[in-house]
């Protein structure tokens, strides 16, 4: 995992747009964002991911490969989909399988945070965290979902009826409460 600020330039979100320096994991923990690694070559590592879902509370799990020899016709709208800044109802845990990508998250000063993910990375993100999600310049991606409940995949887009929703609201408080952080 690679952590920095996104440099806002208007060219392919697929590219890097790194900036410098890069960032510390710990930039991540004010935001309520997990970072995990397990090795999918290794094996224990998916008795690991068990054991950690299962201390989340999550009874089930899908598979999902995100490139154009995948999802065929449907690769350009989705990724699209999942670049359009949302959140999510739920914590968003993926376990990456193989590839690569970038989840952009918005930090305490809403700038964008890239997390950059490979094989192994797990990341948690919290419900009400608004972030979107893009593959890398390879077009591949294969991670392993984990869901409280049923499998789905529900975006709340951001806008003033997602700003005033309860979590959101709840996303800033823990936020406030846990870390400390001053709400404006």
């Amino acid at each position: 995992m690679k952590i920095y600020y996104h440099d806002n330039k208007p060219s392919d979100p697929r590219h890097p747009h790194s900036t410098a320096p890069t960032l510390q994991a710990s930039h991540l923990t004010p935001l309520g964002i997990l970072h995990y690694f397990f090795s999918p070559s290794s094996p224990s590592a998916l008795a690991e991911v068990n054991n950690l879902a299962a201390e989340r509370h999550y009874i089930n799990n899908d598979v999902i490969t995100i490139s154009p020899s995948a999802m065929g016709a449907a690769y350009d709208d989705n990724i699209k989909m999942f670049y359009k800044e949302h959140m999510h109802e739920d914590e968003e845990i993926r376990w990456i399988l193989e590839g690569g990508g970038y989840f952009d998250v918005r930090d305490e000063e809403d700038k964008w945070v890239r997390i950059e993910v490979g094989s192994g990375d797990l990341v948690v993100l919290p419900a009400g965290c608004y972030h979107r999600f893009m593959v890398d310049e390879d077009n591949y991606i294969k991670a392993m979902r984990l869901f409280q409940d049923q499998p789905k995949w529900a975006a709340l887009y951001r806008g003033e009826e997602t700003e005033k929703s309860e979590v959101r609201k709840a996303y800033l408080s823990a936020r406030a409460a846990d870390f400390g952080i001053k709400l404006a």
